[in-house]
């Protein structure tokens, strides 16, 4: 019997540690003053529908495998298991990302020149996710120890530091990059190619459905969950939209990196307050919390496929683990596949146009996964009514439908626009760059069906 050790505090923790990403920070950063608008939007047309979906199947399926038994009871398993594929896929791209946002921090331990070596980016990569495999290869309890440190000392620390210290800048009067006027505060015209970025607006605030993966370790899921849901999302838009500002005051556009903007911020912080000698301990907090944020998702998405493998929808190999539960066969097929495109990245002209491939791939993928979600929502209150639901979404079917819209409507748009390069990334060839990331995502796209045609009958 699987035993209950998540409570509500651990599942808030899961949550923001999953959500709350210090690696978002960047990409928001670039937007300047205007980053605070094309937040409140996500929020209004993005987060708060994932939030009261999320909070409505969790609490009416409160079954270990998530999104992947949403989906299923809705479509059935064939589309339940290309959610679920995507759910899981999306997250192998993002880690090498991630694994190099930890690269690039270590990097301000002795030399912040190496954040420009493919060669040292990717190995170190390499190493770290290795060793995150093997604690989540320990089982659920050791995994959730390692997220709450993540999230307490690793993300929100960080983060409520470099908001008092950009908090402190203004006051102070210091000189800023970015201007506060109403101008800035909407996004400008000439600068449409940066909608690409959007993608990573979006993508910085997906993950609150992850947490229902653990429903079987939760000791009271249709309680805690949905009060897990809505406590995360306070603490983790106030923090991402604040911290992300206090990067763009010091951090000018044009010399953000995308990997180490964060480290850039807290060097500049600490060099004009006559601290340097912070920097090397903020270095190694955020490489904390990078770390517990990917411990926290690289055991969530394989519960997932555990489910569509127990489920049939898989091979059997899939289906298997070890004594406390674990996914191990999943864990290292995951782990060799990171490998390769951690190794790939060596291959890239500069880290940041690898990055932004990767991430750009990582949240289109994404949003496919939560356009699954919303419809899956929609359809269940229309033809499962009778299940009971702790939590619903305020409004009844008029209020579900509103929701559900939107966040699709949001997840189409921003897809739409993450096909264009920004002008920030050098993108040497427009061509080589669409049919990289089009033609990656079609093969993605195609390899479920690959795998269910091979599943036990």
């Amino acid at each position: 019997m699987t035993k209950k050790v998540l409570g509500l505090f651990q599942l808030v923790m899961i949550n923001v540690i999953a959500v709350d990403s210090i690696r978002t920070l960047t990409f928001s950063a670039a937007y300047g003053f205007a980053l605070v608008f094309f937040y409140l939007l996500a929020v209004f047309c993005f987060f708060i529908p994932t939030a009261l979906v999320s909070a409505e199947l969790g609490s009416g399926w409160p079954t270990t495998g998530g999104i992947y038994v949403w989906v299923r009871e809705a479509f059935g398993k064939r589309i339940g298991l290309l959610t679920i594929w995507f759910s899981w896929l999306y997250n192998v791209i993002w880690y090498p990302t991630m694994m190099v946002l930890i690269a690039g921090t270590i990097s301000y331990f002795f030399n912040p020149a190496l954040i420009d070596s493919p060669l040292y980016m990717g190995s170190m990569a390499l190493f770290l996710f290795w060793a995150i495999t093997l604690i989540n290869c320990m089982g659920m309890r050791a995994s959730s120890i390692l997220s709450t440190i993540g999230a307490l000392v690793g993300t929100i620390f960080p983060m409520l530091v470099i908001m008092g210290l950009g908090a402190l800048w203004w006051f102070k009067g210091m000189p800023m990059q970015i201007a506060f006027t109403w101008d800035d505060f909407f996004p400008k015209a000439q600068g449409i190619e940066n909608l690409a970025f959007l993608t990573n607006v979006l993508f910085g605030l997906l993950g609150l459905e992850m947490s229902a993966t653990h429903a079987q370790e939760m000791r009271n899921p249709a309680k805690d969950y949905p009060k897990s849901v809505f406590l995360s999302a306070i603490v983790i838009v106030s923090t991402i939209i604040l911290a992300s500002l206090a990067i763009a005051f010091v951090v000018p556009a044009r010399e953000l990196s995308l990997a180490a903007g964060v480290m850039q911020a807290f060097a500049t912080f600490f060099q004009a307050y006559g601290v340097e000698w912070m920097i090397p301990f903020f270095a190694a907090f955020i490489v904390i919390g990078g770390l517990g944020g990917v411990g926290a998702w690289i055991i969530g998405p394989t519960k997932g496929l555990l489910a569509a493998g127990k489920d049939g929808s898989l091979p059997a190999f899939f289906a298997k683990t070890d004594r406390r539960g674990t996914p191990i066969r999943i864990l290292i097929v995951q782990a060799a596949l990171v490998s390769l495109l951690c190794l790939g990245m060596l291959l890239a002209p500069t880290v940041n146009s690898s990055f932004w491939i990767l991430s750009a791939m990582t949240a289109q993928l994404a949003l496919l996964v939560y356009i699954g979600l919303f419809a899956a929502a929609l359809k269940l209150h229309h033809h499962k009514p009778h299940i009971p639901r702790p939590f619903r979404v305020p409004g009844g079917t008029l209020g579900m439908r509103i929701v559900c819209g939107l966040g699709i409507f949001s997840c189409l748009t921003v897809i739409l626009f993450g096909f264009l390069p920004p002008s920030q990334i050098a993108i040497s060839n427009v061509y080589l760059y669409e049919a990289i990331l089009i033609g990656g995502m079609l093969i993605l796209c195609l390899s479920p069906f690959i795998l269910f045609r091979k599943r036990p009958i």
